[in-house]
């Protein structure tokens, strides 16, 4: 590793100094940006499914998740009239108005967290992929089933009277419905179920409406901050949380019976509750036979969970789904003799075939070079009929892998169009891309390789394993070192660990300096790395400012000029927005040396690199081409995009600096990480290894956090998340399978 780009290499011991020193000590920023970090890392697989879209021109990408979205929604109504049985269990605001208008854009947009007490360095809200979209590929689609006029009208009007800003009307309406202004007149509680609202907005906006009758203990409001707290907890991809982890959250609220709370939410089927049988002891107890005697008679110790409907109705639909993958056997396309025949390829490439010969569910797990061989099967699938698709995360990866099957076909000879095809997840869902869907709703394919696998939330997840037909073989491929979805859930985290099928493990290296660097970190080793062609180089910084200086001079001169990577092929990864090393801060900067301008129109001039989320935790990078008074025109993946006036301030924001959540699933030639010395209280191994892995030709490091970052790699794993995935499955596969 070297020094600089324009400097001579150091020796690894002096790079490994370079890598450790110079820090500065402005934690602070960075800590109070993990939430943050959270609230845009879904945005760049936001931004990827964008750039998805824009690959089919008759639907947005805003257009395709709102699509997936109402799909979703009617997939969750199907899943409670199914299961309508009882379920088995158990002043004024405070602030200003605008203080409040504010901190709701601010939470849309991805600049402040929401997640209090269950937040972590990860997940915003992703939602899954689904359905809804107005087919307008010129301009950002239109919720669906908007609210009427005198709607939004009447609960103007009651926010007014209760002190909040009225221009949140439209939000309240949509997602109370009809009579929003009587429920919020009702139980002015219900204003928290508004994304960016926190509770002790609603008690101000509760007491602007009810006066004395207002009080802590209101069973309303204990109601809607269990709600909410749920909402936080999936926001940091928890699909429910323990119910002692609840009731402490509940008080450090304010609410001054949390018992009483869960059970009123419970009763009134705002949440549901679950009590799984907790896992026997790996090392057998010995006990005597007295013992054994009185254990058999006694109960089962369980956890006790509480969660969302939404999550709750997902994760089960989920595992009936892969259940039926792995007790099924897959539909007899193409002879045993071509699969076999197939599966006789060297190493892991014929090891994945087999599997996926005779399983209806296979994990594969590898780095960027393993792509191979998912690559590889498909070609084997398609030779013999079958209809075999590829779902990536994000249009970057999309196109990539595209890339990989192209020049794999041509170097087995086979001609432009032929063989197997690729698509986004959110793509293929919303009918944007893919094979698209046969008479019986599902899709018209034979084996699906989804890519990326680890971006997968319960609900995308769901939608997928649903959506597949009957005796169709499923492969989930990814690199599980990364950072896990933005959404609630951990699906293939969950899939490694229940070892209920088949899983092929890539024995394919990443290639490179870089690829060496990376493949320790995944091991929890930060290693030095020889780096003749500057690879890989170390930038030691002080402090912050100087960190600053030090990215937009690598950026605009130092990696154009020595590595021959232009500044727009360049990606800055850095852990937060806030700071003076922020994505913020960066992206000031950068513009200000790679685009200056007045900021005619909201800040942004033509040429600006934009991070683009049409809706919240997902975005695309892209460009801005112009502004008039229809709105900011941009250009995402391709895909022209108008986003109107009022929509500016709160889904776009400048995107030459990113953070590692942004950036999953997406590569660059060149990358510039940037660690300030306030970075190091939100560093994890999988924050590391994504944000180090998303370069394939460059690395930089701008360095300021001294001994933070060997420490995270080796001792920081990713943060747990309560999901009841393993449970549900656990009854439904076979021991072992």
């Amino acid at each position: 590793m070297s020094t600089d780009p324009e400097t001579t290499e150091t020796s690894p011991a002096e790079g490994a100094e370079a890598d450790a020193g110079e820090a500065t000590d402005a934690e602070g920023a960075e800590s109070t940006d993990s939430g943050e970090v959270a609230a845009v890392e879904g945005a760049e697989a936001a931004g990827e499914a964008t750039a998805e879209a824009a690959a089919a021109p008759e639907l947005s990408e805003a257009a395709a998740e709102l699509l997936a979205q109402r799909l979703e929604r009617e997939r969750i109504e199907r899943r409670k009239a199914e299961k309508a049985g009882p379920i088995a269990a158990g002043t004024k605001l405070s602030g200003t108005a605008a203080d409040l208008l504010a901190a709701v854009r601010a939470v849309e947009s991805g600049e402040k967290p929401v997640v209090t007490a269950f937040t972590g360095p990860e997940p915003a809200p992703r939602r899954s992929a689904g359905p809804e979209a107005v087919r307008r590929p010129q301009s950002v689609a239109a919720e669906p089933g908007a609210p009427a006029g005198e709607t939004v009208a009447s609960v103007r009007q009651v926010l007014v009277e209760g002190g909040a800003p009225e221009t949140l009307a439209a939000q309240v309406a949509a997602v109370l419905g009809e009579g929003a202004d009587d429920q919020l007149r009702e139980d002015p509680w219900q204003l928290l179920r508004v994304p960016g609202v926190r509770p002790e907005q609603a008690d101000g906006f509760a007491r602007a409406l009810l006066g004395a009758e207002c009080a802590p203990d209101d069973e309303r409001r204990g109601r809607s901050v269990t709600g909410w707290l749920l909402e936080q907890a999936a926001l940091a991809g928890h699909t429910a949380l323990e119910a002692s982890a609840l009731t402490a959250a509940l008080a450090k609220q304010g609410v001054p019976d949390p018992d009483a709370a869960t059970q009123s939410a419970i009763a009134e089927g705002e949440v549901l509750v679950f009590q799984d049988a907790l896992d026997e002891p790996a090392v057998p107890v010995q006990r005597t036979d007295d013992e054994a005697e009185a254990e058999e008679g006694a109960e089962r110790p369980v956890r006790v969970l509480i969660g969302l409907e939404r999550y709750a109705l997902a994760e089960e639909s989920l595992a009936d789904g892969l259940a039926k993958l792995i007790n099924s056997v897959p539909k007899e396309d193409g002879s045993a003799a071509e699969w076999e025949r197939a599966g006789a390829a060297k190493g892991s490439t014929g090891e994945l075939i087999r599997a996926v010969a005779g399983h209806g569910l296979v994990l594969h797990t590898g780095g960027e070079a393993s792509l191979e061989e998912p690559a590889a099967l498909l070609h084997a699938a398609a030779g013999f009929g079958l209809r075999a698709w590829a779902a990536a995360y994000s249009p970057v990866g999309r196109d990539r892998f595209a890339a990989l099957l192209t020049r794999s076909a041509e170097a087995e000879g086979a001609g432009p169009g032929e063989g197997p095809q690729v698509a986004t997840a959110a793509g293929l869902l919303a009918g944007a891309e893919g094979p698209g869907r046969d008479a019986d709703g599902a899709l018209d394919l034979d084996l699906l390789v989804v890519l990326d696998a680890p971006q997968l939330d319960v609900e995308t997840a769901a939608l997928l394993t649903e959506s597949l037909p009957d005796g169709a073989r499923l492969v989930l491929a990814g690199d599980p070192a990364v950072l896990w979805s933005a959404g609630p859930g951990r699906v293939f985290a969950d899939l490694l660990a229940a070892r209920a099928c088949p899983h092929v493990v890539s024995r394919r290296p990443d290639v490179g300096p870089v690829g060496e660097l990376v493949s320790g970190i995944g091991i929890g080793e930060l290693n030095q790395v020889e780096a003749p062609g500057k690879e890989v180089v170390i930038v030691p910084v002080r402090d912050a400012g100087e960190a600053v200086h030090r990215t937009v001079q690598l950026v605009a001169d130092s990696v154009p000029r020595v590595i021959g990577v232009p500044a727009e092929q360049t990606a800055v990864i850095t852990p937060g927005h806030g700071g003076a090393a922020g994505t913020r801060a960066l992206n000031a900067a950068l513009k200000e040396r790679l685009n200056p301008g007045p900021g005619r129109f909201g800040g942004f001039d033509p040429g600006d690199r934009v991070a683009y989320s049409p809706t919240p935790g997902r975005t695309v990078v892209g460009q801005v081409v112009k502004a008039d008074a229809e709105g900011l025109h941009l250009s995402c993946a391709g895909e022209p995009v108008v986003v109107p006036k009022e929509r500016v301030e709160q889904s776009v924001r400048h995107g030459w600096a990113l953070t590692a959540h942004q950036a999953v699933g997406a590569r660059w030639p060149a990358v510039v990480v940037v660690l300030p010395g306030d970075a190091a209280q939100a560093l994890s191994r999988p924050w590391v290894y994504t944000a180090f892995s998303r370069a394939d030709r460059h690395l930089s490091v701008v360095h300021g956090v001294d001994q933070a970052l060997p420490r995270a790699v080796a001792e920081i794993p990713a943060k747990p998340r309560t999901t009841r995935l393993p449970v549900l499955l656990r009854p439904q596969v076979p021991v072992g399978g």
